[in-house]
């Protein structure tokens, strides 16, 4: 460990401890990412990592904090002043993948955890991050049915499940393949075939 990163404050040591998991996630099973991992990752003995997380539950809530705050900051400034519903709809789409292309390593996670039948704490935040991801898509829904942009009989709720299954899809479909590149190369032909459902075509 150099000598500048003993002096970092607590709240950036658990930024890098979040940003370690996501990496190690990326690279391995991430059910068996340990503490001692984590540190090891880190240049850290566990004992030092425990001063910042008491115990590896505490670890995977700070990362489903830091993925809901990124993901939403970088959703709401690509819809920030877009021409259009469709514009803001497509562009929502285009950061979730570039989120996701650059941390592989987080649906790898959320894959891991929604495989637990009990109600973690992950897994619970995953479902609160959901709501509020489709509280922005029915927004967007409801200003293109009211210009005319879409379809005025879109069913809101099926076009938002229809939206992220899209986008689980291609991530799903990369990570089979061992590439995160199809993701980018994929997604607009795919958002695409979407938006031609949804718009008004009257």
């Amino acid at each position: 460990m150099s000598s500048s990163s003993k002096y970092l404050s607590g709240e950036k040591r658990r930024v890098m401890t979040v940003e370690a998991v996501i990496e190690l996630a990326g690279e391995q099973n991430p059910s068996e990412i340990t503490t001692a991992a984590i540190a090891k990752h880190m240049g850290l003995t566990q004992g030092a990592l425990f001063r910042y997380f008491p115990n590896k539950d505490a670890i995977l809530r700070a990362v489903m904090e830091w993925v809901a705050e990124r993901l939403m900051s970088r959703i709401d400034k690509a819809v920030h002043a877009k021409a259009s519903p469709l514009a803001a709809l497509e562009s929502m789409f285009m950061a979730h993948v570039d989120f996701i292309t650059e941390h592989p390593g987080i649906p790898r996670m959320l894959f891991c955890e929604l495989q637990r039948s009990e109600e973690t704490v992950p897994k619970q935040m995953a479902q609160t991050l959901t709501m509020r991801y489709k509280e922005r898509l029915n927004h967007f829904f409801e200003q293109g049915k009211n210009c005319g942009e879409l379809d005025g009989k879109l069913d809101s709720e099926a076009a938002a499940t229809l939206f992220v299954g899209s986008i689980q899809g291609v991530v799903m479909q990369s990570l089979i393949a061992g590439d995160v590149s199809h993701m980018r190369r994929n997604a607009p032909k795919v958002f695409g075939i979407y938006q031609r459902g949804i718009r008004n075509t009257l």
